[in-house]
């Protein structure tokens, strides 16, 4: 069984309604851990050590958050700069991560049409999520697809329910690793393995 860290960053998660429910939907998982940043470090003050222990604990890190302007809100980066230091991430010697899993999980108000060099945006979620998948590369980590929630300001009940049982299946089927990595190659989104069922 894989351990699992999700490095959660919201930072008005008292007002979150898609962010909220997708947490509660994995609280009670065995080997699931979340870590929630803007909670755990309000004056962004982080504790590299207590981080890289964290992360030296689990086998797949999961950077969660709202899609901020492109990107991640400010903590995720001021994780990111402080705690993948050259000599434990990165580097000849730095080799902690190597052969980990990670993944983004972000939830959006865009609808999937707008991302892509036909839309509005421009560009794919996988575009924009390139500096996370270079990171991870540079830890000489596995990056793998993104579990996206797209259209997150108009979603039924109904539907954001389908999405909170479908993060909980991706989280059981890493944790269980009841899924082919080769499969990862093959597709834009995460999304599409845990709704097949592959």
């Amino acid at each position: 069984m894989k351990r699992i860290l999700i490095l959660f960053a919201h930072p008005a998660f008292n007002k979150s309604r898609i962010n909220k429910a997708l947490i509660q939907s994995i609280q009670d998982l065995e080997g699931v851990t979340v870590n929630n940043l803007y909670e755990k470090y309000p004056d962004f003050f982080i504790d590299v050590k207590a981080e890289q222990k964290l992360l030296l604990e689990h086998d797949i890190i999961v950077w969660h958050h709202p899609f901020y302007w492109y990107s991640a809100p400010a903590i995720i980066k001021e994780w990111m700069d402080l705690v993948l230091e050259h000599g434990f991430a990165y580097g000849t010697k730095g080799r902690a991560l190597e052969g980990k899993w990670a993944i983004s999980v972000i939830s959006t108000g865009g609808r999937k049409e707008i991302y892509g060099s036909t839309g509005s945006n421009q560009f794919s979620i996988n575009q924009f999520l390139a500096p996370f998948n270079q990171s991870a590369t540079l830890c000489r980590m596995k990056y793998l697809p993104p579990f996206v929630v797209h259209g997150s300001h108009t979603l039924s009940a109904e539907k954001l329910q389908q999405h909170c049982s479908n993060y909980r299946k991706m989280m059981i089927t890493l944790r269980d690793e009841k899924c082919n990595e080769s499969v990862f190659h093959k597709v834009e989104y995460i999304n599409s393995i845990i709704e097949n069922n592959v």
